[in-house]
């Protein structure tokens, strides 16, 4: 019974993490987009995307689309970027390491 229930409960994780990523795509990808073909200077704007995508970082695509954003905003704030590095890190490198183990 123990073992159904924890099945169930990392098809409910997953199906949550695939919903995240399409809605981030959804609204995040052109909000990204967005801001680096018109060059925005608006630090809000690119810090609260930046929070946005780094929370479902985990996606390929969306690491992308961060990473992308962050050489962006490397020229605009050196120090804010390198923070959200280390923010990614914090939050995802350990899971990398995890599943490499496996």
């Amino acid at each position: 019974m123990m073992d159904k229930d924890l099945h169930n409960l990392a098809k409910s994780i997953v199906t949550l993490q695939n919903e995240a990523v399409k809605q981030t795509l959804l609204i995040w990808k052109p909000k990204a987009e967005h801001i680096i073909i018109n060059k925005s200077q608006d630090v809000d704007e690119i810090e609260h995307t930046l929070d946005a995508l780094c929370e479902v970082a985990f996606d390929d695509e969306i690491l992308s689309l961060f990473k992308k954003l962050c050489r962006y905003y490397y020229n605009i704030d050196p120090v804010a970027t390198v923070e959200y590095i280390q923010l990614y890190r914090e939050m995802w490198d350990n899971a990398e390491e995890e599943k490499n183990d496996e």
